[in-house]
C-alpha cells in the first residue's frame, strides 16, 4: 500500500506546461507529459523521479495513460504519432503508431489493455492493437472540427469523444456506429468528456465555462449546466464514488461539483500560478492531482467530510518538492 505524502506538495522538473497527468492502477507512480516533449514517472510517495525523462516525441505531448497492468504507458503528441514505452525503463515496446495526419490529442487503453485509442485534429478517432499497433477498425469520423478528448466506458464497450465542434458523440466500439445523435448544448468547443464509474452518465467541460452531465444512452441533460468557471474549463472528471465531479480551468482553479444537484462546494483549490490542464484522483482517494501550464504537478491533499448531505472537499497546508 503506498504511503501518500500527508502534506501536499509540488512535483518540479517539467519545463514547459504539463498538458496530462495520470496514476498508475497500483496507485504508486504518477506519469506526467508535457509541452516540453517528456514524459516523466514520478514515485508517489516520495515525488523521486523513477527513472530518467521518456524522449523521442518530436512536439509537444498532450495525452499520457496508464496499461491497466501498470507495466506500459502510451503517450500521444503534436507531432501526430503515439508511442508505447516500458514504464519502468522508458523504452519503446513497440513501433510508432503513425497515421494521423494533424496533432494526436488523446489517448486511452481499452479496460482490457489490448486496445488504445487516439484522437486528432485531423477530426478522426482511432483504435489500435496495443501490441502491433495495427489498426483494429476503420478509423471514426463524423466531425466538423478537431477532437479534443476520448474516454471508454466502464466496460470498454463504447467510446465518448468530445470536439471543437461543440459536439459529443458515443460510440460502440465493436460496431463501430454512433449509440445515438451526437450530444449539442455547448456553445464553444468541448475540452474534455469522461464516463461516471456505473457508466450511466457522461460530464463534459468546454471553452464556454460549463460544465454539463449528460445520459449516456440517449445524451438528455442530467442536470442543469454547472457554472461558476471564469474562463475555458480544461479537464474534467467523476469522483471514484460518481458523487462528485471535479473540474479545472484556465482560471487557475479547481472546483468540486455534487453530480446530481451542480452545487459548488465553498472550498475552491487555489494556488496554481497558472491553469489547470488536467489532473487524476489518487486510489485512496484523499489526494488529488493537477497538471498546470505552470509546468507543475500539484498534488491536493483533500479530506472528504458529510456536511448537510453534501461532499466538502477541503484543502490542507502546502509544501513545496522540487525535483530537477
Amino acid at each position: 500500500m503506498v504511503n501518500w505524502p500527508a502534506m501536499s506538495f509540488i512535483l518540479d522538473g517539467h519545463t514547459q506546461p504539463v498538458t496530462s497527468v495520470t496514476l498508475s492502477p497500483d496507485g504508486k507512480h504518477i506519469v506526467s507529459g508535457s509541452g516540453d516533449q517528456t514524459i516523466r514517472v514520478w514515485d508517489a510517495e516520495t515525488g523521486e523521479l523513477v527513472s530518467e525523462p521518456f524522449t523521442g516525441h518530436a512536439g509537444w505531448v498532450t495525452s499520457v495513460a496508464f496499461s491497466p497492468d501498470g507495466k506500459t504507458i502510451v503517450s500521444g503528441s503534436w507531432d501526430g504519432t503515439i508511442r508505447v514505452w516500458d514504464a519502468e525503463t522508458g523504452t519503446l515496446v513497440s513501433e510508432l503508431f503513425t497515421g494521423h495526419t494533424d496533432n494526436v490529442t488523446s489517448v486511452a487503453f481499452l479496460p482490457d489493455g489490448k486496445c488504445i485509442v487516439s484522437s486528432s485534429y485531423n477530426r478522426t478517432v482511432w483504435v489500435w492493437d496495443a501490441e502491433t499497433g495495427e489498426l483494429v477498425s476503420e478509423p471514426f469520423k463524423g466531425y466538423t472540427s478537431g477532437v479534443n478528448s476520448v474516454a471508454f466506458s466502464p466496460d470498454g464497450k463504447r467510446i465518448v469523444f468530445s470536439s471543437g465542434d461543440q459536439t459529443i458523440q458515443v460510440w460502440e466500439v465493436e460496431k463501430g456506429k454512433l449509440v445515438s445523435e451526437p450530444f449539442r448544448g455547448h456553445t464553444s468547443g468541448v475540452n474534455s468528456v469522461a464516463f461516471a464509474p456505473d457508466g450511466k452518465r457522461i460530464v463534459s467541460c468546454s471553452d464556454d465555462q460549463t460544465i454539463w452531465v449528460w445520459g449516456a444512452e440517449m445524451g438528455e441533460l442530467v442536470s442543469e449546466p454547472f457554472k461558476g468557471h471564469t474562463d475555458s474549463v480544461a479537464s474534467v472528471s467523476f469522483s471514484l464514488d460518481g458523487k462528485c465531479i471535479v473540474s479545472g480551468s484556465y482560471n487557475q482553479t479547481i472546483r468540486v461539483w455534487d453530480a446530481q444537484m451542480g452545487k459548488l462546494d465553498p472550498e475552491l483549490f487555489k494556488g496554481h500560478a497558472s491553469g489547470v490542464t488536467s489532473f487524476a484522483f489518487s486510489i485512496n482517494v484523499k489526494h488529488i492531482l493537477a497538471g498546470s501550464s505552470n509546468q507543475t504537478v500539484h498534488i491536493k491533499e483533500v479530506e472528504m467530510d458529510s456536511v448537510s448531505g453534501l461532499s466538502q472537499w477541503k484543502i490542507t497546508e502546502s509544501q513545496h518538492h522540487s525535483v530537477i
